[in-house]
Formats: structure tokens, sequence, C-alpha cells
């Protein structure tokens, strides 16, 4: 099927033109024109399509790359980025770590309940206050030793159907049932930290002290368009781990 040159299709003015190219490609991974894992079209069939050079369409793909939208392949060519293919994936915005340690954490669920959205969770969610929710309660082990407890709360319109024995039947991560289930994709997400004392039933789960110092790490992940579609607290014991963070 013939496709539109870059003049025919809408996009914004005043920027570089592989920025433009690179807000049409993520409009593209947004309707599902190619799926988390699929191949994209090859630089030259892209070139063709937008009315561009080949070099223009490659800056536009090292740019979603750099946004971990697509993976490039050597002599293979650039895929769409999927949270199914590395357990590295699975925690790409996870920023706690064990002290002189690489182990990755197991994941252990403990609850899946419907309720309703405070109004904190409704203005962090962008949906109206009392609309549903799912909140998902998970801890995640170091070698055994519970570290962090995290309440994940997801708009029950997005995830139809989630319950518990579906969660637990899943083989992959969390972010993979997810995408792979619901089609709801976690791109980026944004954060804030904060310490706080455990309340009883947390310390009960991680086996500390109630009073305990932890760290609350506040994150709210968006899908395509900026769209929040996760909002997740994680209670983290530091006694063995850190947060740790690269900038720049």
């Amino acid at each position: 099927m013939t496709k539109p040159a870059l003049s025919a299709e809408p996009a914004p003015s005043f920027r570089p033109l592989y920025l433009q190219i690179k807000d049409l490609l993520v409009r593209s991974l947004e309707t599902g024109e190619w799926r988390p894992g699929e191949a994209i079209a090859s630089e030259l069939v892209l070139a063709s399509r937008f009315g561009v050079s080949q070099g223009t369409v490659r800056k536009a793909l090292d740019a979603l790359a750099a946004d971990h939208l697509v993976v490039r392949r050597q002599g293979k060519g650039t895929f769409v980025a999927t949270h199914t293919e590395e357990a590295q994936s699975s925690f790409r915005f996870l920023r706690i770590r064990q002290d002189g340690g690489s182990e990755l954490p197991a994941s252990r669920l403990l609850d899946v309940r419907r309720g309703k959205a405070s109004a904190e969770v409704a203005r962090l969610l962008e949906v109206k206050p009392g609309d549903p929710v799912v909140v998902v309660r998970r801890v995640l082990e170091w070698g055994g030793r519970p570290v962090i407890v995290d309440d994940i709360t997801l708009p029950a319109a997005l995830f139809r159907g989630l319950t518990r024995a579906k969660l637990e039947s899943y083989a992959g991560s969390m972010y993979g049932f997810f995408e792979t289930q619901f089609g709801v994709r976690m791109l980026n997400a944004q954060e804030r930290i904060k310490a706080v004392p455990a309340d009883p039933a947390t310390a009960g789960v991680l086996g500390v002290p109630a009073g305990t110092p932890l760290l609350a790490v506040d994150r709210v992940a968006h899908t395509y368009g900026g769209r929040p579609v996760e909002y997740r607290r994680g209670l983290c014991s530091t006694a063995a781990h850190h947060y740790f963070n690269v900038l720049g």
C-alpha cells in the first residue's frame, strides 16, 4: 500500500525535520502499526514514505532509540521495544540497588483489589475522583529478603479483566503483562522520593519494626502521548539497599 508523503500528513511546525519524523513514527507506534517486538519499516522505505532523506530517518530512529521506544539491531533492522525481551528491561525504572551487588529482585504478589480513585490519585492519573481503579500490591525480594512493598494503582478502564489469577499465571514481568494482555506500554516515568516511617502493615511485610525509616518512591508512569497510566508507591528498606540514578 502506498504511503502519503510527509506534506500530506499533519506535522508540528518550526521543529527540526527529524523530530517531525520522530513524532509521526511515535503516532504510528501509538496506533499499533507496528506491535512491540516487531520490526518496523526500513530506513529506505520510511524515507520514501515521508519524502525525506535516509539520513533524516536515521536521526529520527536514533532519537526513538534514545527514548527506549525502539531497539536498533546491527544487520537486522529496527524493532519496537518491548518489556518482554529480557530481565533487565523489566526493571528499567527501578532505581533501588543492592549495596555491593548487582542481583535483580524477585517479585511476589500479595494482593489485587478494586477501589476508587482518591482525589490525589485522580490528579496523578488524570481521571475523576471516585473512578474505578485496580490496586496491585507486591513485594520485591533480593535473595529471599523483602526490601520493597509496591502499591500499584491503575485506571480500571484500561485494565478490564485484570485479576490476581491472571497476573499470577503470567510468566513474565508485570510491565510485560500490561503490554501483552492489555496493550498498555509504559514508556517513561517521573519519581519523587522522601523518607517516611514504616506503618505496621508494611513493617510486617518487610520484617522491620513499625516506625523504621523507609524510602518512599512515588512514581507515575506514562504511555504514548504522555498519558499517565500507573501510579506506584514503593516503600523501601535501605538497611542493605540504596537509591541510585544516573544524571545527564
